[in-house]
């Protein structure tokens, strides 16, 4: 390489220049080398910002890069293979959980030729940066002159006095046009589409969210479904040929992004979703304008709008692993609904247990235990607002948005017993591994048999699809409990390694992903659909109950007697009933093609004498139990969520109220 001159270039801000991609696996391993290694498992390659480790701190695996040697000769070193102006080093300690390791100071060197190396001045003096206090923070610190260079090192000076030098690392930097640069055509993949590419806060979300509705008022639709802690409104885009009207036969689908609230790129990849779908619908694409008049879409940008603030304020790269993914209360969001689970297979072990029918144990529509409709039963609020939202709607398919992993996971995500991690698969198994198998094999990094792992996990070796409790068992997750509670089948996205990626980063990110947010939707249509209707008057029969035989999980009718069976191809024996009507059995067959057959069945009512002479014997006339329970529950939740509502409603007005008070007095 040939020698050119340092350029010193001056920079205002850090955000000028956008991460190399150590964090999001843009540089590749072999980009990153280091003086010495402790170990295999702590070598260069895991020098990468909030990289984690495994629970056993595996050989492979471990949460840094750590030097052999304790002494101030130890580097990492970072090519960034074209020439660069360096603006920035971000630093955190190691990830470990037996273990405190971290760098609190260190010098920065550059080099163009990786053999002289010149080290980052303070003026007449080497410059010195302030690394960590402890060992999750990301500390940034900005270089005196931002430095055009190829290569980076990172020398530690001074570490924690009981450990030994650990780091993690970004580094800062953009790309400097170079003639000579053998590699100058290699530009980096952006998208095409003309979308928004940026992170956006509530109010600019807010602002994107009516932009959209503005520029396709037909089909789209903007509702509120509750408020978070703090008062922040949890809003929803609605995309459907007739907004705001379910329409007979006519599935309903959501994607939910933002439940953890650091976790980014769901929200973004929403709100790029809703903009595709307007322009794309508006110039004829008859992919999207089928979709669009075939499917009603719910899209929820953010559920967790609370934590996201708190994570946006940060910033990417700075929020670091943890910051904002819980809610204002500190609720883990994905553990807080209802567990169902453990309802359904205490009551299987007990029926075993008196040697009765385990068919007779309700599989669906399981309600909700009472003391989680209480007041103080520790419930978020936007917890309580998305429950009701799938309670109104009759949801057929939906995805859970996360981030930080590359893997699409499917219920159960609660094992027996609280296993850690055990494989357990629902009556659907087969459906929901096609699901997962739909979205991962369309995603283009997913998809790529060379990528590099995330963190400590191979899901390569699982076609990068995983039954959630196989993973880790997570008791109480949306997944679940919409499975159990409701028709809707749900699977959650992994996104991507890193949970809060540089703006820089969201149009790949964007085109990574675009083909598998639609083709995912377009399942919302295979499988079985009809009406359940009176064979006399022809109405529609809400709440009947549809089985299909050798499989135990049974779903309802909605509102208008339609219903959909999502299920994979093969022939089926459905099997209907309803109180007050006699069973109706009927043979459907599903094709391969992603369109859903038609199976509308009638039903005949219980003779009028028969039920008179059930009364006359003192006998009653048979109720769906478990439906009046399920709606006794759900009324018993929104009383106290309004409750709970309106009392935090008057705090925060008596909170507006003070501060008005003080700002008065100092006036």
């Amino acid at each position: 390489i040939r020698q050119t001159p340092f350029l010193c270039i001056m920079c205002d801000s850090f955000v000028d220049c956008p991460p190399l991609g150590l964090e999001s696996m843009r540089v590749h391993d072999s980009q990153i080398r280091a003086s010495s290694t402790l170990r295999t498992g702590l070598g260069p390659h895991r020098g990468r910002l909030n990289i984690q480790s495994g629970i056993e701190d595996g050989d492979m695996y471990d949460g840094a890069w750590c030097a052999r040697h304790e002494d101030k000769n130890q580097w990492l070193e970072v090519d960034a293979v074209h020439l660069t102006k360096f603006t920035g080093v971000i630093l955190q300690g190691r990830n470990s959980i037996w273990s405190w390791d971290m760098v609190e100071t260190y010098k920065v060197q550059l080099s163009n030729d990786s053999y002289k190396w010149q080290t980052c001045m303070n003026g007449t003096q080497e410059a010195i940066f302030q690394g960590n206090l402890n060992t999750e923070t990301p500390v940034l610190a900005l270089l005196p002159v931002p430095t055009v260079a190829r290569y980076i090192r990172i020398n530690p000076q001074t570490w924690y006095s009981n450990g030994t030098i650990c780091l993690r690392a970004e580094i800062l930097g953009c790309r400097v046009k170079d003639p000579t640069d053998i590699y100058a055509s290699e530009e980096d993949r952006v998208s095409n589409d003309n979308l928004d590419f940026r992170h956006h806060n509530y109010k600019d979300m807010r602002t994107l969210m009516k932009s959209v509705n503005d520029e396709c008022p037909n089909i789209t639709r903007i509702y509120t479904i509750g408020r978070s802690y703090m008062g922040l409104k949890l809003y929803v885009m609605e995309i459907s040929d007739n907004p705001g009207k379910h329409e007979l036969g006519e599935p309903e689908f959501r994607y939910v992004a933002g439940m953890h609230g650091n976790e980014v790129l769901g929200r973004e990849l929403v709100l790029n979703l809703m903009q595709y779908l307007c322009q794309q619908f508006k110039e004829g694409n008859e992919r999207i304008v089928r979709l669009i008049t075939e499917t009603r879409i719910h899209l929820l940008p953010s559920m967790n709008p609370d934590g996201y603030e708190v994570a946006y304020e940060k910033g990417s790269e700075l929020a670091g692993w943890a910051d904002g993914r819980f809610s204002y209360e500190g609720i883990d969001l994905n553990h807080n609904f209802p567990d169902l689970n453990n309802i359904m297979w205490n009551a299987q072990e007990k029926a075993l247990e008196k040697s009765q029918d385990t068919s007779k144990v309700p599989n669906h529509y399981i309600p909700m235990p009472e003391y989680y409709t209480n007041e103080d039963a520790m419930v978020a609020p936007v917890t309580r607002a998305v429950i009701n939202w799938m309670e109104e709607i009759p949801f057929v398919l939906s995805a859970n948005l996360h981030g930080g992993e590359l893997v699409v996971t499917y219920p159960y995500d609660c094992t027996r017993d609280w296993a850690p991690k055990e494989d357990t698969p629902t009556a659907d198994n087969a459906f929901f591994r096609w699901l997962a198998t739909v979205y991962a094999s369309t995603n283009l990094v997913m998809s790529n048999p060379d990528r590099r792992i995330c963190h400590y996990e191979d899901f390569q070796r699982h076609n990068n699809i995983i039954n959630g409790g196989a993973w880790h068992t997570v008791p109480g997750s949306m997944n679940d409990f919409s499975y159990l509670h409701t028709n809707c089948f749900e699977v959650t996205v992994e996104l991507s390694c890193d949970k809060f990626p540089h703006a820089s980063e969201l149009p790949v990110e964007w085109e990574n992903n675009k083909e598998s947010l639609l083709v995912y939707m377009e399942q919302v249509h295979r499988g079985i659909k009809g009406v359940i209707r009176d064979k006399q008057t022809k109405k529609g029969i809400a709440d009947a109950i549809i089985k299909v035989d050798d499989h135990e999980h049974d779903i309802r009718s909605a509102e208008g007697g339609d219903y959909w069976r999502l299920l994979n191809p093969g022939e089926y024996k459905i099997i209907v009933w309803a109180v007050g009507y006699f069973p109706s059995m009927r043979r459907c067959t599903v094709g391969m093609e992603p369109r859903a057959t038609i199976c509308d069945i009638t039903l005949t009512k219980t003779p009028a004498e028969v039920l008179k002479q059930i009364r006359a014997r003192g006998g009653k006339v048979p109720q769906d139990v478990q439906l009046r329970v399920r709606a006794l529950r759900l009324k018993k939740l929104r009383a106290s969520t309004k409750v709970l509502n309106q009392r935090r409603e008057s705090q925060r007005l008596s909170r507006h109220s003070s501060k008005a008070r003080a700002a008065a007095r100092k006036a």
